[in-house]
């Protein structure tokens, strides 16, 4: 069974554009774990909800949902920025509250795997 993998970084920026690289970051992220043989969960793909049925969402909501995953996973991955990432830092929180170790380096989350 495929280990469940948190993606998690900075999401909100300055500017719509390091927003947008942001959300590409994370997306590449889970392309990278999935062909890797994990089951990532992406965060990022939030702004896809948004985009097709956003009317009447809150940030709080989307981060309740997360916050439910974070609690699910094996494993959490860390996206260059996530220092500045005050999301980020919570979900990191919310991983340790629940024993999730949490990795910044993605060769060290593979050899934590045994893959």
């Amino acid at each position: 069974m495929r280990k469940r993998i948190y993606v998690a970084g900075p999401y909100s920026a300055n500017n719509v554009l390091d927003v947008l690289n942001n959300i590409r970051r994370g997306i590449e992220m889970a392309a990278i774990l999935t062909k890797t043989g994990f089951a990532p969960y992406v965060p990022f793909y939030d702004c896809l909800e948004v985009i097709a049925h956003g009317e009447g969402l809150t940030v709080p909501d989307l981060q309740a949902v997360s916050f439910a995953y974070v609690s699910v996973c094996d494993a959490m991955i860390l996206l260059p920025g996530w220092e500045k990432s005050k999301g980020t830092e919570a979900e990191m929180g919310e991983a340790w509250r629940h024993g999730i170790p949490v990795f910044v380096e993605i060769k060290d989350l593979i050899e934590w795997s045994g893959k």
